[in-house]
């Protein structure tokens, strides 16, 4: 018998299309955009479901105390996408919803192009709660975070159906999508009513299942009576056969490892750490990458066009920079710098120089971050400063709506700017987004990373850092652990010491003592380890990498 031919079906809650398609809020929608991009470029076959959220996740307004307030985001997706014709429905509180769905292409490369699909609710005949199922991304309490996850791994997979399509894989990325696991053995229990453990083993070969989290507390879990009244009895009461270990929630991450034949986390570090979450299950390793050409800034473009010219359809020929000539990566990483030091001052009364060692920390405000740091002992680091002839900070992040801790680290950021000058410079850029992140990743001259270790589970924005010629300065976590090469790609911050005191201490040290002297006082040697980050980072934390792994040893292979 012939093997259909590969499709992969991509569900993901948000995916970064563009930043002018509110369809993300962070990390998780990118490394999804990322994703799709690398299989345009490599002519893998994959199709992707998401939702359309009209509001988005939210726009951000910064006030002069770094309050941070969230707008609704304004767009008309028909100025973006094309509706398709295909409708299905999903029981929502008993209630029939009409799904909808819209269609944008995503182009590689090489000519390929991946279809994404997006859900949506705000259709003609749905009650008008249930218009509003898709309005915002992470919105709202449990319930319609539940709703939602009907819409994305139900819907979703009817929607394939009714197009047509039939994906020899389903990629569950995280736990919202995995409902469309349980609907698949509910019609593999429907051909064989008697054969849970057979109808278990059909769903795992079509299915992979990919963690970003490495915490407990951020797997999505659900009342079971919630999930009832949402969901209905059929699908908990099929939950409840399954051989997971059970509790009074339904536990999503759960639920697609159980149905999942190939299950990874995003580093070798998650990976163990994951392990210990989900005893009795292998979890694999497939580190994160990211999209090469979306994330190198123009002019270095430019630069590797010249020289490594195949580094668009086959990014790990960016190891061939080691060829480039220094003093073209570094006339490149000034344009660069030149984009992102108007971009700030365009924001305000910054006053920063182009001239100036400036460095970049931009991520999701909220706690295990760190974003306060860098800021922990002021005096020492206004010394540091004053000893090398000033610093550049700037940052950028969104705090989810109901984090308040992580809105007042913004506030914080803001009540420093005054302190620390003359010495140091702060700049808090607002409605951090795709195109802000590349500015800042490509234009700064050194990428900070100071999460509590292990909970990260990756971390991408220090890949598009050495993409261009940025090198890192993190904790050893995540894929730092393994893209930390001594005395070429950055340097690390150790773990294991016993408070945010002693870790600030060793970040001063390191710049004091490391950094900026190379930076400053070895110019040709500070060049050479710009080269380095891309031609031993970038050209191995990228997602054409990361893509054929997935491609090797989970699309592809019969477990």
């Amino acid at each position: 018998m012939t093997a259909s031919p590969l499709l992969v079906a991509y569900l993901s809650m948000e995916i970064a299309l563009s930043s002018e398609l509110p369809t993300y809020a962070g990390g998780l929608g990118v490394l999804a955009g990322d994703h799709l991009r690398a299989a345009a470029d490599t002519g893998v076959a994959m199709v992707a479901v998401t939702l359309l959220y009209r509001k988005g996740y939210f726009r951000q307004v910064l006030d002069a105390q770094g309050h941070q307030q969230e707008r609704d985001v304004q767009w008309l997706p028909e100025h973006h996408l094309e509706r398709v014709s295909a409708q299905v429905a999903v029981t929502i509180e008993g209630r029939e919803v009409k799904v909808g769905a819209w269609r944008t292409w995503i182009h590689g490369a090489g000519g390929g192009r991946v279809p994404v699909y997006l859900l949506d609710t705000d259709v003609d005949g749905n009650e008008d709660e249930d218009r509003r199922i898709t309005d915002h991304l992470y919105g709202g309490e449990e319930r319609y975070r539940l709703q939602q996850e009907a819409v994305l791994g139900l819907g979703g997979r009817r929607l394939l159906a009714a197009l047509e399509l039939t994906p020899t894989r389903y990629h569950l990325n995280e736990g919202h999508s995995s409902l469309l696991a349980l609907e698949l053995l509910a019609l593999e229990l429907s051909r064989r009513p008697d054969d849970l453990a057979g109808a278990i083993a059909a769903v795992r070969e079509r299915c992979v299942f990919t963690t970003h989290t490495p915490i407990p507390a951020g797997h999505d879990r659900f009342p079971k009576a919630l999930a009832t009244a949402v969901l209905g009895r059929e699908l908990v009461e099929l939950y409840a056969r399954l051989p997971t270990p059970h509790s009074a929630e339904i536990n999503m991450s759960a639920l697609g490892i159980e149905l999942s034949g190939f299950v990874n986390g995003v580093s070798q570090r998650h990976a163990e750490v994951s392990a210990g979450m989900f005893p009795g299950r292998t979890i694999h390793a497939i580190t994160n990458g990211v999209h090469s050409a979306t994330w190198t800034a123009p002019a270095m473009r430019a630069v590797f066009d010249r020289w490594i010219p195949e580094w668009r359809r086959h990014a790990h020929a960016l190891r061939g920079a080691q060829k480039i000539p220094t003093d073209a990566i570094v006339a490149a990483h000034r344009e660069a710098k030149r984009a992102l030091v108007d971009e700030i001052n365009r924001h305000g009364d910054h006053n920063f120089g182009e001239e100036r060692f400036t460095i970049g920390f931009a991520r999701r405000a909220t706690a295990y971050k760190r974003m306060l740091l860098i800021l922990r002992d002021v005096r020492r680091l206004r010394e540091v400063a004053s000893r090398w002839g000033a610093l550049q900070i700037v940052f950028a992040g969104k705090a989810h709506p109901r984090d308040l801790e992580g809105k007042r680290m913004i506030e914080a950021v803001f009540r420093q700017q005054e302190v620390v000058l003359p010495w140091v410079r702060i700049a808090f850029l607002p409605g951090y987004d795709m195109r802000l992140g590349g500015l800042i990743t490509a234009g700064v001259d050194l990428w900070l990373n100071t999460p509590m270790a292990p909970l990260e589970a990756s971390g991408t924005s220090g890949m598009k850092a050495a993409h261009n010629g940025v090198p890192n300065l993190s904790v050893r976590d995540g894929w730092w652990c393994e893209g930390y090469i001594e005395g070429q790609t950055g340097w690390v911050l150790a773990p294991g010491h016993p408070s945010d005191d002693a870790d600030a201490a060793q970040l001063y040290r390191v710049l004091d003592e490391e950094i900026l002297p190379l930076y400053l006082g070895a110019p040709e040697r500070w060049a050479e380890r710009m080269r380095a980050s891309i031609a031993l980072a970038a050209s191995y934390f990228n997602a054409h990498r990361m893509l054929g792994e997935y491609l090797d040893r989970a699309y592809a292979p019969r477990w």
